[in-house]
């Protein structure tokens, strides 16, 4: 493939090419697959000189969990929407490629992204879009009660651990959607699509906003049991429901839901990203200091603050801040295991490791939502860390310093963490895979450098 030289390849890739018309954006797709999949093509990495305290204020963006839903949402209205403190990550971005391929329009200005769905059409959703995000699966109950069909391939996504999507499609299947899995593609008929009653076998975040999805716009009233309570998701109840859903419960054990003929456009603000304020406040605690994490919903953070206060670190809340004073290296948790919320989030499980690793004493850590979240231990090893594990447990053992290295990340919670400890490590820590970092958070170097950290993108 020929490229222009004088082609703007940071400008095309930062996702601009998404503001284009839909029709004018299809030109250039085969040119920006080309970039993304030519292996280490535009890898940077992250070049961290450690030791140095945290001092001063960080403003936490959009929630990524919750703007990737709704994205998928917006194909249920019939207008134009306006979604605010919306977050420019590389996931962001590949949902707003999904959208364009099915004539959707998007634009962002700033932390506000607004999105034309007037000239929308249903399309397969190929393996090239699903493979950079998992969040595609969230088009499939979107696209079923909006055009009563979908096909879609499988998704991709970090490689933590098993994401079965059994539970969404036996979902669909109680409420009469016929489904063909072939060719990795996922054929779905919602012709005789009806509202009904689902008992969810395990609280599943995703199928929990898929069935809410696919629900709104079904006749009847279909009611979910066993749901997830994240906060994303009462968030998307909200935007669903400012734009004329009638849904109610959510965050609770029961979401009802009652089918209306559409949807239309409105604006709706995201709430605020309730694992990067976590990562920050871990950050802090981690490498001492003193920060003020801003634009937060501090409930949404009642587990590890309760873990933080049995620390040395001083925490204040006033309204939507949290100040986290870290002035001595901390004492160990005893024992930390990851639950659906409202419980210890397994999406702060490598960030919390971090921390552990360098506190006085011994911490047992249990992970029961994704088998392979431990695959921060080698890279935490090479840096000095002693941490044992035993299948879904690990024994970490507090050492008093960590040392820079040359590591990678494999996968988003992963590689903040080790954002977290090369900051903390004594001299130079490299980290490669920066690509999974910057699928959650938005410029992280920048955000880190403005509070006394040495980081750069290399």
């Amino acid at each position: 493939m020929q490229i222009d030289a004088k082609f703007d390849f940071n400008q095309f890739y930062s996702g601009k090419v998404n503001d284009l018309k839909p029709n004018t954006q299809k030109s250039w797709r085969s040119v920006k697959i080309f970039l993304i999949s030519y292996n280490g093509f535009m890898e940077n990495k992250l070049k961290i000189n450690g030791g140095k305290k945290l001092f001063g204020s960080v403003t936490v963006e959009g929630a990524k969990n919750a703007i990737l839903p709704i994205l998928a949402g917006v194909v249920l209205c019939d207008g134009e929407i306006t979604l605010e403190n919306c977050v420019d990550i590389s996931d962001v971005r590949c949902m707003r490629e999904i959208l364009s391929t099915m004539n959707i329009c998007t634009h962002a200005d700033g932390s506000t992204l607004y999105i034309n769905t007037k000239e929308i059409k249903n399309e397969k959703i190929t393996h090239e879009l699903t493979q950079k995000v998992r969040a595609s699966i969230f088009m499939l109950g979107a696209l079923l009660a909006r055009f009563r069909s979908a096909n879609i391939a499988f998704p991709g996504g970090c490689k933590i651990g098993a994401r079965p999507i059994d539970i969404h499609l036996k979902a669909f299947k109680a409420l009469g959607v016929k489904i063909v899995e072939k060719h990795g593609y996922i054929y779905c008929n919602g012709q005789d699509l009806k509202a009904g009653t689902i008992v969810f076998e395990f609280p599943s975040v995703g199928a929990t906003e898929s069935l809410m999805m696919c629900a709104c716009l079904t006749e009847g009233t279909t009611r979910l049991y066993g749901v997830a309570k994240e906060p994303e998701i009462v968030c998307l109840q909200d935007f669903l429901n400012k734009m004329g859903a009638k849904i109610s419960g959510a965050g609770t054990d029961c979401i009802e839901i009652e089918g209306v003929k559409s949807l239309h456009g409105g604006t709706f603000e995201v709430i605020s990203d309730r694992i990067v304020a976590g990562t920050y406040l871990l950050a802090v605690a981690t490498c001492g200091g003193d920060v003020t994490i801003e634009k937060v919903v501090p409930k949404h953070n009642d587990a590890l603050l309760s873990f933080l206060r049995q620390t040395a670190c001083q925490i204040d809340i006033l309204n939507d801040k949290i100040r986290l004073r870290a002035d001595e290296r901390l004492l160990s948790i005893d024992k930390i295991q990851t639950l659906p919320y409202p419980f210890f989030p397994t999406d702060l499980q490598p960030q919390m490791m971090t921390l552990q690793s360098v506190s006085e004493g011994v911490c047992t850590m249990a992970e029961n939502i994704f088998e392979n979240r431990f695959a921060l231990v080698p890279e935490l090893d090479k840096m000095g860390a002693n941490i044992v594990v035993k299948t879904r447990t690990a024994v970490i053992y507090g050492v008093p310093k960590l040392y820079g290295a040359d590591v990678s990340a494999s996968d988003l919670r992963a590689g903040a963490a080790l954002v977290i400890a090369g900051m903390k490590a004594e001299g130079y820590t490299t980290i490669s895979n920066v690509h999974y970092i910057d699928r959650g958070y938005e410029k992280i170097e920048e955000k880190y450098l403005s509070l006394g950290a040495d980081i750069k993108r290399i």
